[in-house]
């Protein structure tokens, strides 16, 4: 799950008193505009709403629904393709997003972002 906020280090530090585990940030020096943390085997991904708009082309407004169901596949480029067969709306085609990532991203019948992605090969 991503949770897109404005900034993410002030998201981040509202978190500080869990026990979770910073597993990866981008940019690695700086000011992070993405952060994942892990607890007890779930991550949760903290983004700006800059880096939404501009990998992804997403309008997120911190307050309202600003979430992102993420699902990690083996093939983005397959999955896009099935979902679209059944009328899935892609709003992103799969793009490569750095990170060596692979993203596509969708709404599902609820409306709901999901971003399906992939490490490239």
């Amino acid at each position: 799950m991503a949770i897109l906020q404005q900034p993410v280090g002030r998201a981040r530090w509202r978190l500080w008193h869990v026990p979770a585990v910073e597993t990866f940030r981008t940019p690695a020096g700086g000011v992070p505009e993405h952060v994942e943390l892990q607890l007890n085997g779930f991550t949760v991904g903290l983004g700006t709403v800059e880096a939404a708009r501009r990998v992804h082309g997403v309008e997120a407004v911190p307050g309202s629904p600003a979430m992102v169901l993420v699902v990690w596949a083996d093939d983005v480029d397959s999955a896009c393709r099935e979902l679209m067969a059944v009328g899935v709306p892609v709003l992103q085609p799969p793009h490569n997003t750095g990170n060596n990532n692979r993203n596509a991203l969708l709404r599902n019948p609820d409306g709901n972002l999901v971003e399906i992605v992939a490490k490239v090969s």
